[in-house]
């Protein structure tokens, strides 16, 4: 059936306004700030008989664009006859999933009596349970120590509740009324999205819809395919490490193969690292979620649905710790894994085709739980995650304080955190001089601090790039590591991990201090012109000396000029210098 381009456009853009509906039904009603002000969630349409996403909110975490298409498939598998009214509730990282706290939805959607569609949410729970508050164990060593791990359960059996199911799952986190408040959401944006989707197949009758959606799905694949010609046939290597996995103080290397062929894209990862005892295991989902956004990054144009995804195939054995097995602890594969695999394929595709390449992101978000009971609210759990530098790159200077590159998701608001819990937050800049130098340099990292106000607490970090730091291209720098810090008492303390810890015990008074990477530089620093290094300077992101090791620039004393003979002449005895030592 071919359809006009009129009813394509429309039909799409109908298609999409129900994902997003959905997304912003969750936001609004959601309890957790990190669903409601963080963005920490997702929502889709997918097909009835396969799982394969036909369309997601366009502000939804990008990394729950694949792993939605897995868990929707488990559904399918495991409930061979669903029913109308049916909602199910899961959240098992090894049946398509993240890590635990990523709690997803799947309503089937029957029109006139048929089984038409699913429709799916995800959304980050800030506690399922688990040793610590939160579920970021950075020293769990196997999934039950994690948290509540739910295959496919029957929330709702053909309309109604099953109190049973609810009950075992409240009984199970620390703060029950707020995980009550994010279930209602999430159940309702699916409910929305069924009536929304019923509007639309009224108007325009199942036939037609869903040749729409089949024509959209070739196009996103024709579009996909036409990108990887660009890049030169060939096999394209490159490596990145991970700081450790919470347990063992060794690096995790992540050793990727690409081979480009036409249209098509091979990615061998079978020579990363084996599996590992600590979290830092990543399940499949995750792991090939991290590959499609690498490339959405570079070629941001391509519509997503499952047609995007035909042109790859994977060597991904279960030998390496990027496709873990029950039961490997996961709680660090959603932010953290997924986000070097991000790193690893912007590295390869760098080689591939320089003009268009970027240096290497913050590649963490530094996952922060705290829970404690406050004496006057009673007890509590919050998460947030920071941002950071992204790199330089072939058009601008790399983003100063970017959200993930793995997601929309932002933090949380500050005046939340302090209205709600009790902490009060000192501190909140730019980390000068953490961006890599470069022609186009990297964008800074944060600081993130603040203070416990009253009672105890107990805090846990799961992050990374404490040791192995963002890397530059073609001549750029690396950024600066991250570096986080406890005041406990009047004491610092640092985490053995750099980056990972997990139940410090907070007092009041206390103070956490978290200090995020910069993105890494792009082509050689002394390309950059000097006005750009004298504006940085006076923007206070780093200061003269730096200026004049990394860059080459003299800027006088008296007065916010740069000395252009003494620039000059620097940069030539400095290049002179390269050269003989190259």
């Amino acid at each position: 059936m071919e359809i006009d381009p009129i009813t394509l456009a429309v039909i799409r853009g109908s298609l999409e306004q129900i994902a997003d509906e959905m997304d912003a039904t969750l936001e609004r009603m959601a309890f957790s700030p990190v669903i409601s002000d963080g963005f920490d969630r997702a929502s889709g349409i997918y097909d009835r008989t396969n799982g394969e996403v036909i369309m997601q909110g366009p502000r939804g975490l990008p990394n729950f664009i694949y792993v939605m298409e897995f868990t929707v498939r488990s559904v399918i598998n495991r409930i061979p006859h669903p029913a109308p009214g049916d909602i199910y509730i899961v959240n098992d990282p090894y049946l398509g999933g993240t890590h635990l706290m990523d709690v997803k939805m799947v309503r089937p959607f029957f029109y006139r009596g048929k089984l038409t569609a699913f429709l799916a949410n995800s959304g980050h729970w800030p506690d399922i349970g688990g040793r610590v508050p939160g579920g970021f164990s950075t020293r769990a060593t196997e999934i039950y120590q994690e948290g509540l791990r739910l295959p496919p359960l029957r929330l709702f059996d053909r309309g109604r509740l099953n109190r049973e199911v609810l009950d075992i799952i409240l009984h199970n986190v620390r703060v029950p009324g707020e995980r009550q408040g994010d279930i209602i959401a999430q159940v309702t944006g699916l409910n929305l999205g069924a009536d929304r989707l019923t509007g639309l197949l009224d108007r325009y009758g199942g036939e037609t819809v869903f040749a729409a959606i089949g024509e959209l799905k070739a196009r996103s694949e024709r579009l996909m395919r036409s990108y990887i010609e660009t890049i030169p046939d060939g096999t394209y290597v490159f490596e990145e490490h991970m700081d450790s996995d919470g347990v063992d103080w060794k690096p995790l290397t992540i050793h990727l193969e690409m081979r480009i062929k036409g249209s098509n894209v091979h990615l061998d990862l079978s020579k990363s690292s084996p599996p590992c005892r600590g979290p830092l295991n990543s399940v499949l989902s995750t792991t090939r979620a991290g590959v499609y956004i690498a490339f959405k990054h570079t070629f941001p144009d391509v519509p997503i649905n499952a047609g995007c995804f035909k042109p790859f195939t994977f060597n991904l054995p279960p030998t390496t710790f990027l496709n873990a097995r029950h039961p490997r602890p996961v709680s660090g594969c959603a932010a953290e894994v997924c986000q070097r695999m991000i790193d690893v394929v912007l590295g390869a595709l760098g080689q591939a085709i320089p003009e268009k390449c970027y240096a290497g992101p913050m590649g963490t978000v530094t996952n922060l739980s705290v829970g404690g009971e406050d004496p006057e609210k009673g007890y509590y759990v919050f998460y947030s995650f920071i941002g950071g530098g992204y790199g330089g790159n072939y058009l601008t200077d790399g983003l100063t304080n970017g959200n993930p590159t793995l997601a929309l998701a932002r933090t949380q608001a500050l005046e939340i955190f302090e209205s709600r819990y009790p902490v009060l937050f000192t501190r909140y800049a730019i980390r000068e001089n953490s961006g890599g130098a470069g022609m186009r340099r990297g964008g800074f990292g944060v600081i993130f601090e603040f203070r416990i106000r009253r009672g105890e607490a107990s805090a846990s970090l799961l992050g990374d790039r404490g040791r192995f730091t963002p890397f530059g291209v073609l001549g750029g720098k690396s950024a600066k590591p991250a570096r986080h810090t406890f005041v406990l008492q009047g004491q610092d303390y640092l985490p053995p991990h750099i980056t990972k810890d997990e139940g410090v015990h907070m007092q009041t008074g206390d103070l956490l201090r978290l200090e995020t990477p910069g993105g890494g530089g792009y082509g050689d620093p002394l390309d950059r012109p000097p006005e750009r290094v004298l504006q940085d300077v006076m923007r206070e992101y780093y200061d003269r000396e730096t200026a004049k090791r990394e860059y080459g620039v003299l800027i006088r004393e008296d007065r916010w000029q740069v000395d252009t003979e003494a620039t000059a002449r620097l940069r030539a005895d400095l290049r002179t210098r390269l050269s003989e030592k190259a």
